[in-house]
């Protein structure tokens, strides 16, 4: 398997460069800032095969694996990411915990536990969501860790709409980034897979991080030989899964664990 470095993934300034994100037609949010774009990464990819300093699990409550990104992760670290688990007791929605990434490419496994999306009580959720990327960047900063990628938390069979998820996400991580402690990370990578998480990450980022005015349809700062490195580099990056891994029942039994054990 491939494994996927930082330095091959383009950040948001590249992106916006060479066209592959393209501003909001809405224009930026009020306190909209272009100052992090270089920290800042957007990718669709599979998130087990990227060796950053910490990738985040959107686990269940019990920390013991599941379906989807988070069935993936445990399989593909191994029998000892659970044996660690199981030492953890658990762990609250909206917060988060830290273990080894044992035969993960990564250097740690952030496990943080969503919440299942609830219209009546839209309010705790989009809480319980801010706490999430809050309690996993911190960890992260703690733990003297630089560079983190975010699965998509809780879009999944949590049912939290995607473009509401991906708003909540881009507005805790720019406020992180603008504290004290978020000058401590390099990197902030947010890892899609479905294509309502692509559409809505592509549609809400540039709001929060919009292009810098000399953000240009022609990278004309650049050299050429910078351009096609670029262009490699955006072009040629490992391709994503075409399905979820085959775990739909532990998946079903995940979702019903976790909507009889304190829905949100």
């Amino acid at each position: 398997m491939a494994f996927t470095t930082v330095d091959e993934i383009p950040t948001l300034s590249l992106l916006y460069k060479l066209n592959r994100i393209d501003p909001s037609p809405l224009g930026p949010l009020d306190g909209a800032t272009a100052t992090h774009n270089d920290r800042i990464s957007v990718l669709r990819n599979d998130i087990t095969t990227l060796a950053v300093d910490a990738i985040v699990n959107a686990a269940n409550r019990s920390l013991l694996g599941g379906g989807g990104v988070d069935g993936a992760i445990h399989r593909a670290a191994g029998p000892e990411l659970v044996a660690e688990c199981r030492n953890l007791g658990g762990c609250d929605t909206g917060s988060s915990k830290i273990t080894e990434a044992y035969k993960l490419p990564c250097k740690k496994v952030i496990h943080t536990v969503g919440p299942i999306y609830n219209l009546l009580h839209r309010q705790r959720c989009e809480a319980a969501l801010q706490g999430c990327y809050q309690s996993a960047l911190q960890l992260a900063v703690q733990n003297g860790l630089k560079t983190i990628a975010f699965s998509a938390i809780s879009t999944g069979v949590y049912g939290y709409p995607s473009p509401a998820a991906a708003r909540i996400a881009c507005s805790t991580v720019k406020d992180f980034l603008e504290s004290k402690d978020g000058k401590k990370l390099d990197r902030i990578i947010f890892i899609t897979f479905e294509e309502k998480d692509v559409s809505s990450y592509n549609r809400i980022l540039p709001r929060f991080f919009p292009p810098s005015s000399d953000s240009s349809s022609e990278p004309e700062n650049l050299t050429e030989e910078q351009v096609l490195e670029a262009e490699a580099t955006a072009h040629h990056l490992p391709s994503v899964p075409e399905t979820d891994p085959p775990d739909s029942e532990h998946t079903q039994k995940k979702q019903k664990q976790e909507g009889t054990g304190g829905k949100v």
